[in-house]
């Protein structure tokens, strides 16, 4: 098969298209057929050699989310079929022709979806899902923020929050991406290089923040937030190490908190994929979310993928095509 290896960690350049080896299904594993494979800010640190492929996971090929046709099932396998149209979350490996992937951790290919868009959503569903509805226990009502509202976690976590009921607030670096998250759904959303979200949203008692910044944003998250709030980091691209006031989280109460998803075990990922396919691929089908595609490229152009994914210009998901 063809896939896109990480030659030497560096430049987007380093990615090449290169021949490997057909990989080979265990009994409780499909091969693919891969038609897209999304593009992730994982896949960037992986390519920079901050990021590790777990053990036992190819090393040297980036993707954590595809979609395609099941080519061969494992002798254990009962709910798939060859021919079955599916999208997967997977550890690595994905920027492929052909991916191995725990048949549980498949979802099937909404009818109303092509094969790229499809593709776009295991990774940043099951991530919102886990950190924003698992986590932080968002509910009817409450008030949510997340940062980095145009990213492809952003485009998510805005229309999985409304689509519950929730009050929508969002940050994003331009008017034009303020104004696609408000287009999916946010109530108010601000451009972070203009205006300091903790004075706007100073007396809106945000009840759950989504935060991939961390650093100088912690202060201002702990400022904003609502008796009894939780916090919740996937990243933090500005910072890991910041200074607590035990005090203050004493006295909101608040609940801090965050999660990575790639190294969690088969079962966490089977009953997160459970979880998934019953609350939010009903709301795919009833229109109240969609998948947000800025660029597709083929599989060849993975460079040009990563080069515009660290430009930050886009809004929602890049999508790797094979053909």
């Amino acid at each position: 098969m063809k896939a896109i290896v990480i030659t030497q960690y560096g430049t987007p350049e380093a990615l090449q298209l290169q021949d490997k080896p057909d990989p080979a299904i265990r009994p409780d594993e499909v091969l693919i057929d891969v038609k897209a494979a999304g593009v992730n800010r994982p896949d960037i640190f992986q390519r920079k050699g901050n990021y590790s492929a777990p053990p036992g996971v190819v090393p040297d090929i980036p993707g954590l989310e595809v979609s395609g046709i099941i080519r061969e099932c494992g002798s254990d396998v009962k709910k798939w079929k060859i021919g079955d149209r599916v999208c997967a979350l997977i550890a690595g490996g994905g920027y492929a022709e052909k991916v191995v992937v725990c048949a549980d951790h498949c979802l099937p290919v909404p009818a109303s979806l092509s094969f790229v868009e499809a593709a776009s959503l295991p990774e940043t569903v099951y991530t919102v899902w886990d950190n924003v509805f698992r986590r932080g226990g968002l509910k009817e009502g409450e008030h949510f923020l997340v940062h980095g509202g145009s990213s492809g976690i952003g485009v998510t976590s805005i229309q999985l929050a409304k689509s519950i009921g929730a009050k929508v607030y969002a940050t994003a670096g331009s008017d034009e991406k303020c104004k696609a998250c408000l287009d999916l759904g946010a109530n108010v959303c601000i451009n972070y290089n203009v205006y300091d979200f903790d004075k706007v949203f100073a007396e809106e008692k945000i009840d759950v923040i989504l935060d991939m910044v961390g650093g100088p944003y912690f202060q201002k998250n702990m400022s904003i937030m609502n008796e009894d709030g939780r916090l919740v980091y996937i990243n933090a691209m500005k910072g890991s190490s910041v200074e607590l006031n035990i005090g203050e989280m004493m006295r909101k109460r608040i609940n801090i908190t965050g999660s990575t998803l790639r190294s969690r075990d088969k079962r966490f990922k089977t009953a997160l994929t459970e979880e998934v396919l019953i609350n939010v691929w009903p709301k795919i089908d009833s229109g109240h979310f969609k998948p947000v595609i800025f660029k597709e490229f083929l599989l060849k152009d993975a460079w040009q993928a990563h080069k515009l994914m660290e430009d930050g210009n886009h809004i929602g998901k890049i999508v790797l095509r094979t053909e």
